[in-house]
């Protein structure tokens, strides 16, 4: 049996859990590392606290992706069986919210009229849904989708501060790390501001100052407690 395609917002929904992932992993486990390094030169303890931010946070990411994806689609179905029920009772009110919804979008109304008859006629309930909530009830998000490529973006993003913190010379690795990861976080703001369809460059900016806002706080921090 064929398997089925993955229509575009199903896709659109896993770049975001991806986008989002890989994002959160980066300032998550910058702010970690860095707060640490911040406290000790002990390379060995740096390392082991982004790893162990690193397994707690996929966890998290993924659960969180699932719970939160679970309910829009417990939500998303509680709307059609309401939907389905008025349907029934008040047929003609749904008919005239479409065929407004037509007009108000500078139709013609006879052929508005027209429009809404024949979709109706065809799927109503599929109609009126799409009209009232502005989502396909033959297309649900996946939780299951979303949540694995959520523990799988958190690591890969997480990689980057932690081999700038290890790898980077002791005297310049919180620097070499602010830096990679400003990079980084400039290209993921990038890319979810292209999914959300928004203002790119003020996207971009927002996600870099999120990060060495992170980062900033943790080093207080680990200064501090430093030792």
């Amino acid at each position: 049996m064929a398997s089925k395609k993955m229509s575009l917002a199903q896709k659109v929904n896993i770049l975001r859990a991806s986008v989002m992932g890989a994002n959160d992993g980066i300032i998550s486990i910058a702010g970690i590392v860095i707060g640490v390094a911040a406290a000790t030169n002990n390379a060995y303890s740096i390392l082991i606290s982004g790893l162990s931010g690193t397994l707690a946070g996929m966890i998290s990411m993924c659960m969180g992706e699932y719970v939160s994806v679970s309910t829009q689609k417990d939500s998303q179905k509680m709307a059609l069986i309401s939907k389905r029920q008025r349907l029934d009772d008040q047929y003609q009110e749904e008919f005239n919210y479409v065929q407004q919804k037509y007009e108000d979008q500078d139709i013609d109304p006879k052929l508005a009229k027209q429009a809404t008859k024949e979709l109706m006629d065809k799927d109503a309930l599929s109609t009126v849904v799409q009209e009232r909530y502005g989502f396909n009830p033959k297309d649900f998000t996946s939780p299951y989708a979303a949540a694995i490529a959520s523990f799988i973006s958190f690591p890969t993003g997480s990689v980057l501060p932690m081999l700038a913190v290890t790898l980077a010379p002791a005297e310049s690795r919180i620097l070499a790390t602010a830096i990679a990861v400003l990079i980084a976080l400039l290209i993921t703001g990038y890319c979810a501001a292209i999914l959300s369809n928004s203002n790119r460059l003020k996207s971009s900016i927002r996600n870099a100052i999120a990060g060495l806002l992170t980062m900033g706080v943790t080093y207080i921090i680990g200064q501090l407690l430093a030792h």
